[in-house]
C-alpha cells in the first residue's frame, strides 16, 4: 500500500511523534560507535525543549534499575519524567514503570500529582517485564510470562479506577483496594494516558481490553498490520470504541542528505556493535518471550543486527533521505500506526534535523492524503 492510500477504518489524523529519553548511559544502540548523546539532566532538558519546539508530542523515559547491556548508569524514570515535565510547556512525558516494583495506588497518587503540577501532561508506560535480573536482585518474584500480563492488567485497572472513581475498591489476584479515595484527581480527562508494549498474544489481548496505547517493536508494514488488525478486532469485541487502543511503533531514525550517507551510518553502528552485550541482551529477552504459551515475544525473530537497537528499531528502515523517511512513515500510518517512537544516534543534531527536514514533509504528504480522501 502506498503512502497516498489509507485502509478503510484507519485514521486520517496527523501521525504523532515521540522520542526515547536518553536517561540511561550508552545511548539507544548497543554499539561502541561515537554517540553525541548524554544521559545527564542538563542535556535532556535541552533536548526536551528542542523536541517540543521541533514538533514532537511525547517523550518516553526508560526504566532500568541496574546496569545492563551497555546501560551502565540509569536515572529513575518517574523522577526524570517529572524533571522534564517541569522544564517544558507542551511536551507530554511518559514514565515507564514495572508492576511488581510499584504498588498501583501509590503510583496513581504520584502521577496524579505530576499531572496536576504540569497541566495534564503526565503519562505512564506499563512494562510487564523482560529483565529477570532486576527482579532477582531486588528480591521480588519473577512471574511466568502470562502471569506478568495478568498482573499488569490488574495494575492498569487499579490506576484507572483510582484516577476516575471516588472510594475506589478492587478485588483481584494481585491487588486489593478498599475504598481508596485519591484526591485531587488528575487534570487530564478521563485520566492520564496509559501505554503498554509487547508482541505476544497476552500483550495484545491486554492492550485490547485496557490500554490507551500499544507500543510495537519495529517491524515490516505487513508485520505491524497483522498486530494492528488483531488488536483492533479484539478491542471491538470487548466493546471498546473504534480506533482503540492507539498504536505506537518504535523506529530508529537516521535521516541524512543522501541515502548513501544514512546507510553508512547504519553500517558503522552495526560494525561497531558490542557483540557481548548484544548477545546477552538477546538471550535475556528471547528467554522472556519463550516463556509465553506460544513461545514468542517481542524479539522472537530478531537477528543480531536487529538487537543492536533495543526494540528492533532498524526493521522499519527509517534510514535515508528526508523524503524517503517521510514516505515510509506514511506507509506505516496507512496500516494503522498513530505514533512513531523515535531513537536517534546524535540526539540534539538528529532531532533538530528531523524537525526541520522530515516532519514538514510528513505533514505535506498527510495533506495530500486527506485531500485525496
Amino acid at each position: 500500500m502506498s503512502s497516498d492510500q489509507v485502509e478503510p477504518g484507519k485514521t486520517l489524523d496527523p501521525v504523532q511523534f515521540a522520542y526515547w529519553v536518553p536517561n540511561v548511559s550508552g545511548g539507544l544502540v548497543i554499539s561502541k560507535i561515537e554517540q553525541r548523546t548524554d544521559w545527564s539532566l542538563d542535556y535532556n532538558v535541552k533536548l526536551a525543549r528542542l523536541a517540543e519546539n521541533s514538533g514532537f508530542d511525547y517523550a518516553l523515559s526508560q526504566v532500568r534499575y541496574m546496569a545492563s547491556y551497555g546501560a551502565e548508569y540509569q536515572h529513575e524514570s518517574t523522577t526524570f519524567t517529572f524533571a522534564l515535565l517541569l522544564a517544558t510547556q507542551r511536551l507530554k512525558v511518559i514514565a515507564a514503570i514495572h508492576p511488581g516494583l510499584w504498588h498501583p495506588g501509590v503510583l496513581a497518587k504520584l502521577v496524579a500529582t505530576q499531572d496536576q503540577l504540569t497541566n495534564g501532561r503526565a503519562a505512564v508506560n506499563v512494562v510487564s517485564g523482560w529483565f529477570k535480573g532486576e527482579f532477582t536482585a531486588l528480591g521480588e518474584p519473577w512471574l511466568e510470562h502470562d502471569e506478568r500480563y495478568r498482573r499488569s492488567e490488574e495494575f492498569i485497572r487499579v490506576l484507572r479506577g483510582s484516577w476516575t472513581e471516588d472510594h475506589f475498591s478492587f478485588s483481584g489476584d494481585f491487588y486489593r483496594i478498599h475504598g481508596y479515595n485519591l484526591k485531587p484527581k488528575p487534570l487530564r480527562r478521563p485520566h492520564p494516558e496509559i501505554f503498554q508494549g509487547g508482541t505476544s498474544r497476552g500483550a495484545r489481548d491486554m492492550a485490547a481490553r485496557v490500554s490507551d496505547w500499544y507500543f510495537c517493536n519495529g517491524n515490516t508494514t505487513e508485520g505491524i498490520k497483522a498486530q494492528v488488525d488483531d488488536i483492533r478486532q479484539k478491542a471491538a469485541a470487548a466493546g471498546r470504541p473504534p480506533g482503540t487502543p492507539k498504536i505506537g511503533m518504535n523506529g530508529f531514525i537516521i535521516a541524512r542528505d543522501t541515502e548513501d550517507e544514512a546507510k553508512r551510518v547504519l553500517a558503522d553502528i552495526i560494525k561497531h556493535a558490542d557483540a557481548e552485550a548484544v548477545n546477552a541482551f538477546g538471550d535475556a529477552v528471547k528467554q522472556a518471550g519463550r516463556a509465553s504459551p506460544e513461545g514468542q515475544g517481542n524479539w522472537a525473530t530478531s537477528s543480531f543486527e536487529d538487537l543492536v537497537q533495543y526494540n528492533d528499531g532498524f526493521r522499519p528502515n527509517l534510514v535515508g533521505t528526508p523524503e524517503q523517511i517521510a514516505r515510509r512513515i506514511l506507509d506505516y500510518k496507512a496500516v494503522g500506526v498513530d505514533l512513531i517512537l523515535g531513537g536517534f544516534l546524535h540526539y540534539l543534531e538528529d532531532v533538530e534535523y528531523f524537525g526541520k527536514r522530515v516532519l514538514p514533509l510528513v505533514r505535506q504528504l498527510e495533506s495530500r492524503t486527506r485531500a485525496a480522501a
